[in-house]
C-alpha cells in the first residue's frame, strides 16, 4: 500500500500553483477571475476525459494505462514551467494536458485497491490511500512556497513534480501488482466484454446510492476546491490589511496553510475510518451518515474563517484546521461506498462517472466562480487591498451553503444504501456460482 500512497501523492502534487498563486497573478498581471480559471481548466480537462479512461480501465491493462498517464502529466507540468510573461494561455494549455494524466490515474488506482482487500481491510486500505489527498495537497503549498522563497521564481515550483512523477512511475512499474478485476471477491469479469459504454452508464445512473453520494461528494469538492485555491490568498489579504510585509506574508501563509491541510486531513481520514468501522457493525447506513455529519460540522468553522480572518489570523487558522478536518472525513468513505454498491466489473467506470459529477459540479468551476464574484465586487477600486479582501470575503460565503446541501444529499443516500449494497452482493454471488458450475 505504500506504493499506492506514493503514486497518489505525486498525483495531488501535479500542479502546486495554489501555494504561489499571488506570485503567478503578479507575473501574468491577471485578476481573480483569470486566476480561478487555472484550476477550472485543469479540472474540466480530466473530468471530461474520465469516463473514457474509466471504460478503458475496466477492459485493458491498468498498469500500462496508469504509466501512460504519469508520463503525460509530468511532461505537461514540466512544459508549463517554461512559459514567459506573455504565455498565460500556453500555461492554460499545459494544464489541460495535465488533466489527461489525472483522468487516467484517478479512475483506475482505487480499483486496484478494491482487488487487494475486502470489508474492514479495504476501508483501512482506502483510508491509507486517501491520506495522500491532504498530504499531497499540503506538500503542494509547502513545496511551491519553499521553491519560490529559495529561487525567487515561481516556475521552479512546477519543476519538483516531474521528479516525483518519475519515482512514482518506477514504483508502479516494478512493485504494483496487476490483479484480475474482482480478485478479492472471487468475481469474474468474463462477461464484461459483452457490455457497452451506454449499458455501463445506464447501470450507474440507476444506482441511487452511487449517484446521490457522487452529488454529495461534489459539495465536498466544491468547498475544498475554493479553500485550496483561495484560502492562502484570503489570509494573505487579511494580513495585508494589518500592514504586514506582503511578499513574506504570502509565502508564510501558504506554508502554514499547507501544514494545516496535511495534519487535519490525516487526522480526519483516520478518525473517519475508525468511526466507519465501528458504526457500520451497528448501523448499515453509517457511512453516508458520517459524511453528512462531517459536512454539517464543517459548516460553522468555514463561516467563522470568513468572518474572523480580518480580526484574528490565529483564530482563522484554528477554524481552517477544523473545517478541513471535518470535510476530509468524506474522502475515503465516499470511495468505499462506491466500491460496495457497484459490481467489480464496472468500478473503473463508476470512479470515472463519480469524478465527472463531483468535479464538474465541484472544483471545476467553484474557484472560477468565487474569483469572478470577487472581481465583480471590486468594481472601480481593484487595487485597494481593503476592497480586494472584502470582495473575496463576500464571494467565499457561498461555501457554507454548499456544505449544507451536501449533507442533505448524503442523508438521502442513507435511504437507498442497504438495497443497492445487497444488489451488488447478489450479483457477485451469482457470478461466483456460475464459475463454480462451469
Amino acid at each position: 500500500m505504500n506504493i499506492h500512497l506514493c503514486t497518489t501523492e505525486s498525483h495531488y502534487l501535479c500542479c502546486p500553483l495554489a501555494g504561489i498563486l499571488n506570485e503567478v497573478q503578479k507575473y501574468f498581471n491577471i485578476d481573480d477571475g483569470l486566476a480561478g480559471l487555472l484550476q477550472t481548466v485543469l479540472t474540466c480537462s480530466y473530468t471530461v476525459l474520465a469516463p473514457f479512461f474509466g471504460y478503458l480501465g475496466d477492459r485493458y491493462n491498468r498498469k500500462i494505462l496508469m504509466g501512460i498517464g504519469i508520463i503525460i502529466w509530468s511532461s505537461a507540468v514540466l512544459a508549463g514551467s517554461f512559459v514567459n510573461e506573455s504565455g498565460f494561455w500556453l500555461l492554460i494549455l499545459c494544464l489541460s494536458v495535465v488533466g489527461i494524466g489525472q483522468a487516467i490515474y484517478s479512475t483506475i488506482a482505487p480499483t486496484i485497491i478494491a482487488d487487494l482487500f475486502t470489508d474492514a481491510k479495504r476501508t483501512w486500505a482506502l483510508s491509507f490511500f486517501y491520506i495522500a489527498i491532504p498530504v499531497g495537497s499540503g506538500l503542494g503549498y509547502i513545496l511551491g512556497s519553499a521553491m519560490f522563497q529559495l529561487t525567487c521564481d515561481w516556475h521552479w515550483a512546477l519543476r519538483v513534480t516531474p521528479c516525483l512523477c518519475f519515482v512514482a512511475l518506477f514504483l508502479l512499474t516494478f512493485l504494483v501488482p496487476d490483479l484480475p478485476r474482482g480478485a478479492a471477491e472471487n468475481h469474474t469479469d468474463s462477461l464484461l466484454s459483452r457490455t457497452s459504454w451506454l449499458q455501463d452508464l445506464k447501470y450507474l445512473v440507476t444506482n441511487w446510492s452511487f449517484m446521490l453520494s457522487s452529488f454529495g461528494a461534489a459539495a465536498v469538492i466544491f468547498t475544498t476546491g475554493v479553500l485550496g485555491l483561495w484560502g492562502p490568498i484570503y489570509l494573505y489579504r487579511a494580513r495585508s490589511r494589518q500592514s504586514l510585509e506582503q511578499s513574506k506574508v504570502s509565502s508564510n501563509d501558504s506554508i502554514i496553510f499547507g501544514a494545516i491541510t496535511c495534519v487535519a486531513g490525516i487526522l480526519a481520514i483516520v478518525i473517519g475510518a475508525l468511526i466507519s468501522r465501528n458504526l457500520r457493525k451497528k448501523n448499515p447506513h453509517a457511512d453516508p451518515l458520517i459524511c453528512a455529519a462531517g459536512l454539517l460540522l464543517s459548516t460553522p468553522f468555514l463561516f467563522s474563517v470568513i468572518v474572523v480572518a480580518s480580526k484574528s489570523i490565529v483564530a482563522a487558522y484554528i477554524c481552517v484546521f477544523f473545517g478541513d478536518m471535518f470535510l476530509a472525513m468524506n474522502f475515503s468513505i465516499v470511495s468505499d461506498i462506491l466500491l460496495y454498491v457497484v459490481i467489480p466489473s464496472r468500478r473503473s467506470m463508476a470512479e470515472a462517472v463519480q469524478i465527472t459529477i463531483s468535479h464538474i459540479l465541484g472544483d471545476a468551476f467553484s474557484p472560477y466562480i468565487v474569483g469572478a464574484i470577487s472581481t465583480a465586487l471590486q468594481e472601480s477600486q481593484p487595487d485597494l487591498i481593503d476592497k480586494k479582501f472584502e470582495s473575496l470575503q463576500h464571494a467565499l460565503l457561498i461555501c457554507p451553503f454548499v456544505t449544507i446541501i451536501g449533507a442533505g444529499l448524503f442523508l438521502w443516500t442513507a435511504n437507498h444504501l442497504e438495497e443497492d449494497q445487497e444488489n451488488a452482493l447478489k450479483y457477485i454471488q451469482d457470478s461466483a456460482n456460475v464459475i463454480t458450475t462451469d
